[in-house]
């Protein structure tokens, strides 16, 4: 009976989570040029994390995020980008994907380097999403969203087909806003 109750201890420690953070900022992205976005420094803004690719059939949404984050960001809005491989639609690395997005949708919002989203390599910020957020708010393709309200508190998750220039994204927005 011992060693059943030590091996069932011995499981639940190691399926727990290999972190234990309390808000989204207690997370932070690498960036092209080998710096990070640290998401404390949004600390009391509205941040969208998207995870993006230059390839997918809605690579267009990288015009939508860009409108959002120049119509709200005064209001206090942040847009992070964090590009994905893991679902094959990007092909770019560092620098060159950031490229890609300025040259073809003009963006200027802070854009992670290339990170993995899904799975045992995912990103913490992805795996404590899931955790917070239970398992149908894992990316299930790219430009999946996430919305971290003011307080560092994840708000909801949103669909690949969710434009973040309308609803259902944009309400929830605007209201995180206020």
């Amino acid at each position: 009976m011992l060693r059943f109750f030590i091996v069932a201890v011995v499981a639940f420690v190691f399926a727990q989570p290999a972190f234990a953070a309390q808000s989204a900022y207690d997370f932070s992205f690498k960036n092209f040029d080998g710096g990070e976005i640290k998401l404390s420094q949004y600390k009391g803004k509205v941040v969208l994390v998207v995870n993006t690719a230059t390839e997918c059939g809605n690579t267009h949404q990288l015009g939508s995020l860009q409108s959002v984050w120049k119509n709200y960001g005064d209001k206090g809005l942040v847009v992070v980008a964090v590009p994905s491989n893991d679902f094959g639609q990007e092909p770019r690395k560092g620098k060159a994907i950031a490229e890609f997005c300025e040259t073809n949708f003009n963006t200027d919002f802070p854009m992670a380097d290339l990170t993995s989203v899904r799975g045992e390599k995912a990103h913490p910020f992805f795996k404590w999403a899931v955790a917070e957020l239970g398992s149908k708010s894992a990316p299930s393709w790219n430009f999946f969203k996430y919305l971290v309200g003011r307080d560092g508190k994840l708000i909801d998750y949103f669909g690949t087909v969710d434009d973040p220039m309308k609803a259902p994204l944009l309400p929830v927005i605007e209201k995180a806003l206020k």
